[in-house]
Formats: structure tokens, sequence, C-alpha cells
């Protein structure tokens, strides 16, 4: 329905020269998009109130609705040229007068969990890029089309949206910064198995594709698809989804990919995770699932790294403390990193498995084949563990899709079952084992690589001078042959 209108202003903002990548058509996209959300939320709060006699106090100021200076309408509901702002007049408006109004939410905002707080959050960090105020004009038309109405148009709405993001991972160095792909994110899930009552986490958010595919699981009833109460649903809402994300335009991308996804005031804080000490996170600051795809490869400053007890510039290693620490005992997580970490001999790493191991349950591997991640240039693998209990045996399974994954051949759903199956029961098969923690351990760099001892073994390579002298017997075998032809005719 609504797929056609996103093509269009992705097609109105490639044709303007302030933006020049699938990051900015996203990033323009956004904050179009929540302001037609927030609009039409209003709206419905609005009719409600009216039914029931009451007032409904608007968030937005009349003058800078959208209703107002976006999409103004006629007596007949129809679109009003005559009295919409296009040009340098739209320009001067946005630029000079909404988004300083918007941004400003965040100091008159009575707290940082409310949606004024949020609007101006966004509105501080986000900029129009957009150069020409006849493209603004045409996109915004675009966006007035998309209705957030119905919960069938808002799951529509969040498909084409992961679509945008998605595209954006695509766009090259971004990749595994902006989208980890859904199957994998829904296989972790189908592991841990969250719960309504249990609080969720993702401190390096990026899009937020974590907690909108965890709230997708819920929201379905779990596993066993149950039916949810009211209570349940309001849980779900307000007290179930917390994140942080570090870079602006990931912030604002999380925020309306959930909201999108049917999380009305999503629980997301702008800040730097790793600037916070380890030590001043209390117990009411902890979380009952972790689910997170840091990024890799990245250096932290020296004040950053005096943050942990295991000192080391490498974020992942940083965040990877971060999350043990950010765990309820008993609290369950599944973590992506890449696969060096298993191996890596130097002492930051070493110690950081040491640390997993004697207090959690590392009880499952997942390794990941290469290009799960499009757009990153690295292996990876998904750690699975409980804390608070020391690793007995850790479980590997070894995914192998039986292809080459790629741009136009991504990991899909199918490839992830045969490992949330197995992983019930732990089961041994060709591409699982169990390793006793005996086995780890008895060296003194805790190795966790991944080692098949399943997978069959490949023929040994022969020796030169027996491949040179099968090529000399076939060729005399051929010759022999075309003699016989020869003589036949």
């Amino acid at each position: 329905m609504f797929e056609q209108t996103f093509k269009n202003i992705d097609d109105i903002l490639h044709k303007d020269a302030g933006c020049s990548s699938e990051l900015d058509y996203t990033e323009q996209t956004s904050w179009m998009l929540f302001l037609k959300y927030l609009d039409d939320f209003e709206q419905e709060r609005a009719m409600e109130a009216e039914m029931m006699g009451e007032d409904y106090p608007y968030i937005i100021d009349e003058a800078h609705r959208w209703s107002a200076w976006a999409a103004p309408k006629d007596a007949n509901g129809s679109f009003d040229h005559n009295t919409a702002l296009t040009g340098d007049d739209l320009m001067d408006y946005v630029d000079g007068e909404l988004f300083p109004y918007l941004k400003g939410f965040k100091q008159r905002a009575t707290g940082p969990d409310t949606i004024e707080y949020k609007i101006g959050e966004i509105f501080g960090e986000i900029k129009n890029k957009i150069q020409s105020g006849y493209s603004l004009r045409d996109a915004l038309e675009k966006v007035d089309e998309l209705r957030f109405r119905s919960q069938q148009e808002k799951h529509e709405l969040s498909h084409l949206y992961e679509t945008k993001i998605k595209n954006m991972g695509n766009a090259g160095r971004n990749g595994g910064e902006y989208y980890t792909p859904r199957p994998l994110i829904r296989a972790m899930i189908d592991v841990i198995q969250p719960q309504i009552g249990e609080t969720i986490y993702d401190g390096a958010a990026g899009s937020a594709g974590f907690l909108c595919e965890a709230y997708d699981y819920l929201r379905k009833g779990g596993r066993e698809q149950k039916e949810l109460s009211t209570s349940a649903l309001k849980t779900l809402q307000e007290k179930t989804f917390y994140a942080k994300e570090k870079k602006s335009l990931a912030y604002v991308i999380a925020i309306m990919n959930m909201i999108l996804h049917g999380i009305e005031a999503p629980n997301v804080v702008h800040t730097n995770t790793l600037g916070e000490n380890l030590q001043d996170i209390q117990p009411s600051n902890q979380h009952d699932i972790i689910l997170a795809n840091p990024p890799f490869g990245g250096k932290e400053r020296q004040e950053v790294q005096q943050n942990f007890p295991i000192k080391t510039g490498e974020t992942a290693f940083l965040f990877l403390q971060h999350f043990i620490k950010m765990l309820k005992p008993g609290g369950r997580a599944a973590i992506v990193i890449k696969n060096t970490f298993l191996s890596n001999s130097d002492n930051a790493a070493v110690a950081l498995r040491r640390e997993l191991l004697e207090n959690c349950n590392l009880h499952t591997i997942l390794d990941c084949p290469a290009k799960t991640f499009l757009g990153a240039g690295v292996k990876t693998v998904v750690l699975f563990f409980t804390k608070g209990e020391p690793t007995q045996k850790t479980w590997y399974y070894q995914l192998e899709p039986g292809r080459s994954l790629g741009k136009t051949n991504p990991l899909n759903d199918a490839d992830m079952a045969e490992f949330v199956e197995l992983q019930k029961t732990f089961a041994d098969s060709e591409k699982s084992w169990t390793v006793s923690v005996t086995d780890i351990t008895h060296g003194t760099e805790a190795d966790l690589s991944v080692k098949n001892p399943n997978a069959k073994e490949e023929a040994a390579l022969r020796e030169p001078a027996d491949i040179i002298a099968e090529i000399i017997a076939l060729d005399k075998e051929s010759e022999a042959i075309l003699g016989s032809i020869q003589e036949l005719l």
C-alpha cells in the first residue's frame, strides 16, 4: 500500500543537492515520518478524549503541528496549496522556527522518559539537509500520504522502514553498524526466550533491531503464542525495553523504528555507553536479558578504558564487560562478537575469556559463516551465557547454510532452524558438539576456538610428482583412443 510512496520520497531526496547517500535518505525521511506519526498520534488521542468528554493537552502547539505547516487542508479536507509554505519560505520556517521550537522540548520536559524529552533529543541532534524548499514540499506531501492509524498500516510502515535500514547497511562501510540480519536476531531471541515482566537491554542499540524483534516476539505471545492481558501489554510498552546509543543518526532511527513497531515512548538514551564506570552500575540498573551486537574494531580513548577492570582499546571487549555487569544474577545474554575473541592471545582477551567462564555459564557458541553481516569484513560468533554460575561445558554449533552468503542471497530463517532446534537439548550432530570447560581452561589462554571434531576430513593433498605422472598417463591413454578412432576413419 505504501511501498510506492517510499520510493517516491527516495526519488525526491535523490535529486536534492543536500542528500547524497542512503544514510541521508533514511535520516531525512525519519524526521518527517516522526512528525507525521506524532500528529496522527495526537489526533487519535484528542478524538478519544472528546468521546470521554475531556480535553486533550496537545504536546505540539497548534502553529507547529504537522497539519498546520506540512499538510494544511481546506474545508473539504483536500490539500490546500494556497496556504502551504514552499520554496524559501518553507526552508526559513523549518530551519529558523520549527527545529529550534522542537529542540527546546528537551529543556521543557519533566524527565528523560517522556515523549517531550525524546522530541527535544531528536531535533537537537538531527539537521534538515534538504536544500530546496520545493523538494521539501514534494517530500512532505508524499509523507502525508502515509497513515499510522491501524495496526496493519503500522506493520507495513515498519516493514518498509526496516528495508530502508537494511539498504543503509548495504550502502558500504556502515554495514554491520546499522543492520544485524533479522533471522539471526530471531534465532537469538528464540534461544533466550524472554518473558513478559523481564527487562531487555541493548547498550549498543544501532537501529534497535534486537528490541523491535523482541517486542514482536513477546507481542505475539512468545514461543507459546499465548494471548496477552491488558496489564501485560502495558508492561510490554512501558517497562520492558531499554537501550543506549552513542551516534545521533542511529539514535533517531532507533526511536523511529521502535515507534513503528508499536513501542510508543521508547526508553532509548542518547549517550556513550562506555563512558559509564562499571563500579557505578547498581543492581537497580541491571536487566534480565541482554541482546546486542556491539561495534567491533573501534578504539576507545584512555579515559574511557579507565572505566573497566580489564583495560583494552577494543570497543567490543569493553562492551562485553559492560554487558556482564549490566546483567542481573541469573540474567541471560546473547551477544554478537568477532570470532577472534575466542582465540586472541593478548592479555585483555585472555582475561575476559576467563572472566566469562568463571562468572557466567557460557553454554552456547554459534559460529556464523563469512558475509553473515554485509559490509563487515570479519567473521562473527554469538555468545549465549547466563550470569552467576561458572561454565561447566559449552555447546558449539557451526552454521553452514550450504551456499555463499551475500547481498542477493542473505541469511534466512530456514538457515537458523536446525540451530534453534538442536540447541534446545544441546544435541550433537555433524555441525554441533560439546566441549568440557576443563578442556578449555587447561591451557593458559582459555582458548575457545571453534574446532569441529565431527567435520569430515579433507583429502590429503597429493605430491606434485604424482599429479604430473597421472597427467602423462592420461595423455598417453587419450593418444591411444584417438589413434583407434583414426584407424576406423
